[in-house]
């Protein structure tokens, strides 16, 4: 997408959120941001439901090997929220990593991934994010060693391990193939948590998918690629569209923990030829053996 066009949808996104353009048009767009924002999975960790709090109002606590991390408010209220934010505010903390007051984030926040979606999507989800109740709960600090509160530590490591810029469609894949290689990168962020992370927090290319026994909170997070021992390659398409609609599992188990809150409040939402998209993405990539993370049979 050239510059001239990624402005002109900046401009319509605001033109839409100033009532200036056709309702009809503005409530698409809302829809839309709703899908965007369930398959995102953005309820799950901006939503402190240990204590109770408000959909959205952030504080919810997310423990990593650099210390615990609190998610923020993404409400519409002016002080605590994102009411003040802008559009293209918004685009840049999804796309840049980057707040709107300039500092830059944690890679604790999906960004790395976030960054591959399109605009259309990003205008999309913020045009929803206003619509949401606003809530007042104050942000919470992050509970991290001293040297981490330096911001330009996170500067310093986008250098190294960050790439920006869109999802770019591969050539001789097909269309469906690609869809689900966007959500699953970018929208669902599948390898912020079924990816190992290196001792820089950054996650290991090289066994993309592949499962880890660090995941959230000190969990074991599955091996998700069609590795027949030790991950998916003995599901079925019919199996794999099963689980990411209710969960249950081949054996008939159910899916639990974190992933259950996120099939529940997300994947479930899919619509049936995106969850298509995302078996074919998913049972197409390279079979990775992790014996360390036990047998998937």
């Amino acid at each position: 997408m050239n510059r001239l066009s990624m402005h002109l949808r900046m401009f319509m996104a605001t033109l839409w959120l100033a009532g200036v353009v056709p309702i009809a048009l503005a409530d698409e767009q809302v829809k839309h941001g709703e899908y965007v924002f369930k398959v995102a999975g953005c309820l799950a960790c901006h939503t402190d439901t240990k204590e109770g709090a408000k959909p959205l109002a952030g504080g919810h606590a997310l423990k990593t090997p650099f210390g615990v991390f609190y998610s923020p408010n993404v409400t519409p209220h002016p002080e605590h929220g994102i009411g003040r934010w802008t559009v293209e505010d918004f685009r840049v903390a999804l796309r840049e990593g980057v707040g709107a007051d300039g500092r830059d984030y944690y890679p604790v926040f999906p960004y790395t991934s976030y960054t591959e979606m399109t605009d259309s999507d990003i205008n999309a989800l913020f045009a929803y994010m206003r619509t949401v109740k606003s809530e007042a709960r104050p942000n919470q600090e992050h509970d991290i060693p001293w040297y981490m509160r330096w911001r330009f530590v996170n500067w310093v490591w986008k250098l190294l391990f960050f790439s920006e810029g869109p999802y770019e469609n591969v050539a001789d894949k097909s269309s469906s193939w690609n869809r689900g290689a966007y959500i699953s990168r970018a929208l669902a962020h599948c390898s912020e948590c079924h990816s190992p992370r290196g001792l820089s927090g950054a996650i290991d290319q090289d066994l993309y998918l592949a499962g880890t026994v660090a995941g959230p909170d000190g969990t074991t997070v599955p091996n998700i690629t069609p590795d027949k021992k030790t991950g998916i390659g003995n599901w079925e398409k019919l199996d794999l569209r099963a689980y990411l609609e209710y969960g249950e599992m081949p054996d008939g188990d159910y899916a639990g923990g974190l992933m259950a809150e996120v099939i529940d409040n997300g994947l479930s939402f899919m619509s049936t030829d995106d969850r298509s998209a995302v078996v074919e993405y998913l049972l197409s990539l390279p079979p990775i053996h992790r014996p360390e993370l036990g047998s998937s049979e």
